[in-house]
């Protein structure tokens, strides 16, 4: 994200640069329509990892406590990378699916709008 200076000529240090991460990658994760979480997520993940085991093994730790969770379709899952509407191919990597440091990624689950369709 480009930050624009107020002064002329000032350059500091990114301090949440991609090569402080160890060889992993910051990525954001939202949940449309379940304020339960109220902002993305955001989570340090290797650049390798499939996507499909982002879903299988990661998103139960971050999001399986809401009770929706459970009821996910996978199949029917809308997804988003910055804003716009994005399939991801589950056996390639993050970096293959075009998702890099930061990126910021969103999913929709049709038909599942949070507790008792509230959005929370």
């Amino acid at each position: 994200m480009p930050v624009s200076a107020l002064q002329p000529g000032y350059a500091g240090e990114v301090k949440d640069a991609e090569v402080r991460f160890n060889g992993n990658r910051l990525l954001y994760i939202g949940w449309d329509h379940h304020l339960l979480f109220c902002a993305p997520l955001c989570i340090p993940v290797p650049s390798a990892m499939p996507f499909g085991a982002l879903v299988k093994d990661v998103l139960p730790g971050l999001f399986g406590s809401h009770p929706d969770f459970a009821q996910i379709n996978w199949a029917k899952v809308e997804w988003f990378h910055s804003g716009q509407p994005f399939r991801p191919t589950l056996d390639q990597s993050l970096a293959d699916n075009g998702l890099v440091h930061k990126s910021a990624i969103r999913f929709r689950t049709p038909l599942l709008n949070g507790i008792k369709g509230s959005c929370s």
